[in-house]
């Protein structure tokens, strides 16, 4: 089986990373799944050259799960 690979990006001012933490951690115990996940913080700039659509933005083995269709990072 592939090694799935979780990638987040939080803006220096995004609350979420405790509960993004707890709520991946639950699921992938829940699921019996092996994670690589990677927390990134990243300013605006960094965000925008990424193309990100929101903070925090989760990507799975580089898809897009989390947000879809936001405009902007926050």
């Amino acid at each position: 089986m592939e090694e799935i690979k979780i990638a987040c990006y939080l803006s220096p001012e995004c609350a979420s990373e405790e509960s993004l933490h707890k709520n991946i951690n639950s699921a992938l115990t829940a699921e019996k799944i092996n994670a690589n996940v990677v927390i990134h913080r990243i300013d605006e700039d960094e965000a925008v050259a990424l193309g990100l659509s929101g903070s925090p933005s989760v990507f799975i083995n580089g898809k897009e799960l989390q947000p879809q269709g936001i405009v902007g990072f926050s």
